[in-house]
């Protein structure tokens, strides 16, 4: 019996309000595909990140947790070490749970970015907009210094480094020709939502990124289509970072 419950392989998602999480069913439905009938994936819906470690001790069978929103950075704390890309990027949406018991952090969010980007990309998309400031938006500038592509972010607070929504006209579009959006705005159940850009600037020669994939076509992304910006979202990223997860759990 011992040796059956050794098979036994559980993981995880660590988020808030997670219910209608990508995560849960891409993993889940994989199983079922692949026949892995030993393995199952649940989640675990923290309030605040200080239950993180109670969610931890009461459940060492874990073998691999994904972090989502609003607890990529502040999970770093409660890890025994960080892989040296999540520790450049000072954001984590990986968790793998060492033989000796410890916890250690990746970010695979940066490499499904960049491998659902890079066959969109023309030699006239120079510069990027990142919009919004969050765990999410760490991973992309990251991904964007790994392609050689200059990047400002965009934020509704003040920020040093940061531009404000409202300083963005038609010059900015001239100068910017890729445009993502990190922020939460638009996600299923608030459709109507998108992020507060002068949209009549975006172009043919725009291209139009956005981590939200539920709706399939947010309004952020359908406003730039309408004035022929290229555009997708972010459903073959979330596949190729959780495939990525995936490896590194069973490596």
């Amino acid at each position: 019996m011992e040796n059956e419950q050794e098979k036994n392989k559980r993981f995880g998602l660590i988020g808030k309000n997670i219910s209608y999480s990508f995560s849960k069913k891409y993993f889940t439905e994989k199983f079922e595909k692949e026949k892995l009938e030993k393995c199952s994936y649940e989640n675990f819906d923290l309030q605040t990140i200080s239950q993180f470690p109670k969610i931890y001790r009461e459940n060492k069978d874990l073998k691999g947790l994904n972090v989502t929103i609003p607890y990529k950075e502040k999970i770093i704390p409660y890890l025994d070490q960080l892989d040296k890309n999540a520790s450049k990027i000072g954001a984590v949406n990986c968790i793998k749970l060492t033989k000796k018991g410890k916890l250690k952090g990746y970010n695979t969010d940066y490499f499904g970015f960049k491998k659902s980007i890079q066959p969109l990309l023309q030699p006239h998309h120079q510069k990027a907009l990142i919009l919004g400031t969050g765990g999410a938006s760490k991973a992309i500038a990251f991904a964007l210094n790994k392609l050689g592509i200059l990047y400002t972010f965009v934020s509704r607070s003040r920020k040093e480094d940061a531009l404000d929504y409202k300083y963005i006209n038609a010059t900015t579009f001239d100068n910017y020709q890729i445009i993502i959006n990190c922020t939460p705005l638009g996600t299923h159940p608030n459709l109507a939502e998108c992020p507060p850009l002068p949209y009549e600037f975006f172009t043919s020669e725009h291209l139009a990124f956005d981590l939200i994939y539920n709706p399939e076509e947010s309004e952020f992304l359908k406003r730039a289509k309408t004035n022929n910006a290229v555009t997708k979202n972010g459903y073959q990223m979330l596949v190729l970072q959780a495939e990525k997860g995936w490896k590194i759990w069973n490596k």
